[in-house]
């Protein structure tokens, strides 16, 4: 039987208050955190340990810069989950630190419950990949199939491509298909954090995801229930959504 580890997180940060809130919030959580405060002992500390689970990498890093340090990770480590942290929200920025391989990226100032849930994201989708590959670990509704470990998603034979968080949600939903979902168990269990504040994000969501594994095909898998949530279910829905979002009114039966 397999022994229980708390899993381990480098903080590659500079900015000493920053680091050290972070440090206190995620053991709070039950992580195990080493820091670092610049990017040549980070990237030092990032290859010389082979069991982090996770890194939060500061993109603006004295000695070495964090999308170098990135860069070097992966040219020998293609599966290490990390999380960029920077104060610079330009488009190009973001592109940049994900093309070079980051899973996430966080513009400061940010809400430390979000960080918190996009941490556990990656956590939970690196366990996934690190289950044996004899376990079966693929989801199927209809003519739609996830395999959960090379995160791919096909229909009728054709490839959708999905962002995490649009994956995260389809998984979620199939999972629990023939039972309606909330948006506030949808929010909770996709987005990992209780949410407090407008469930509009799932609807706009939902609206993302119908693009891509409905509205091409000849049958419809996600059924809106009005006043209520979700439900996925292999036979075509009584209710349709508007292009614009809004949730059209059931068709007379």
């Amino acid at each position: 039987m397999k022994s229980f580890r708390m899993s381990r997180i480098l903080l590659i940060e500079d900015e000493e208050r920053i680091a050290r809130v972070l440090k206190l919030e995620l053991e709070h959580e039950g992580y195990e955190v080493h820091t670092q405060s610049d990017g040549r002992t980070g990237l030092d500390a990032a290859l010389s340990e082979p069991e982090w689970d996770l890194i939060l990498l500061d993109v603006m890093l004295p000695e070495l810069s964090g999308l170098e340090v990135l860069r070097r990770i992966r040219q020998v480590n293609a599966i290490l989950p990390i999380i960029l942290l920077t104060a610079r929200d330009a488009v190009s920025d973001r592109v940049s630190g994900l093309d070079q391989g980051a899973n996430d990226y966080v513009t400061k100032p940010f809400a430390t419950v979000e960080l918190l849930a996009r941490i556990r994201s990656l956590l939970r989708q690196r366990s996934l990949q690190d289950q044996p590959a004899e376990e079966p670990y693929s989801l199927k509704i209809d003519d739609l199939t996830m395999d959960l470990k090379s995160r791919s998603v096909v229909r009728e034979g054709a490839a959708i491509e999905l962002t995490p968080t649009e994956f995260e949600l389809l998984r979620f939903l199939i999972q629990h298909q023939d039972e309606v979902m909330t948006r506030e168990q949808i929010i909770s269990e996709v987005w990992g954090y209780d949410f407090v504040g407008d469930t509009n994000v799932v609807d706009v969501y939902i609206r993302y995801l119908r693009q891509k594994v409905d509205k091409p095909f000849s049958s419809k898998l996600i059924q809106t229930i009005r006043g209520v949530g979700y439900l996925m279910k292999a036979e075509p829905s009584q209710t349709e959504e508007a292009d614009d979002g809004s949730v059209a009114k059931e068709k007379p039966l």
